[in-house]
């Protein structure tokens, strides 16, 4: 009798924790971030907002560019009165002492120019950073409920790329675990009408306006 239970009640047990482990297994779920974060219409609206302060930026860079290739020029011909020999000594010293002033004006404009550009460029980088990171944390939070209310205990982004540049996610084809579609609607829920249109849609209201 020892013999047989021996035998029999390590089977018993190894099946029974074979059992709890299969019951045991997590549910994945997926998504792709990549369809989330793109579709999500408080990024569009970030997006919106970035294009129009680089708009900004690059048009008063360009009018920056414009009035220092201005003043390079006024110094160029203030150089080319100060060593005109037609005039006397006095009179090119008066003028050497103006090119002076338009090299100081010059050089001041260049400093100011890589200054705006410096400081430019960072606050456009920073408020960049700061509406993606916005975005990613409430896309997140809605991702986090929903997939803790479905049972969910893992949830995979299929659009995520490792070191090499290659996808992560190599294989999947259970379409009922995908959360994208349902996490988008609930983020978008509260859109405006505007903020959720296509580009599609978009591009053909312009063209609509756009017939005579």
């Amino acid at each position: 009798m020892r013999t047989l239970l021996s035998r029999v009640v390590p089977g018993l047990l190894l099946a029974a924790l074979l059992g709890s482990a299969a019951w045991a297994q997590p549910r994945i779920a997926t998504v792709d971030m990549g369809k989330l974060f793109d579709g999500y219409y408080r990024t569009k609206q970030a997006r919106a907002a970035l294009d129009e302060r680089k708009a900004d930026i690059e048009k008063e860079n360009a009018k920056m560019v414009e009035d220092l290739k201005k003043l390079r020029e006024d110094y160029r011909t203030s150089l080319a009165d100060a060593n005109d020999q037609a005039v006397s000594h006095d009179e090119r010293e008066t003028r050497r002492k103006l090119a002076d002033d338009k090299l100081k004006q010059l050089k001041k404009a260049e400093d100011n120019l890589l200054e705006y550009e410096r400081g430019a460029q960072s606050a456009y980088n920073d408020q960049q950073a700061r509406v993606t990171a916005k975005a990613v944390e409430e896309i997140r939070s809605v991702l986090e409920a929903k997939a803790g209310s479905a049972g969910y205990s893992l949830v995979l982004d299929v659009a995520a790329l490792g070191a090499t540049g290659l996808p992560v996610i190599l294989y999947h084809n259970d379409p009922n675990n995908d959360l994208t579609q349902a996490i988008l609607d609930q983020l978008n829920a509260a859109a405006p009408p505007e903020a959720v249109k296509t580009p599609e849609k978009q591009t053909e209201k312009k063209t609509a306006k756009a017939k005579p």
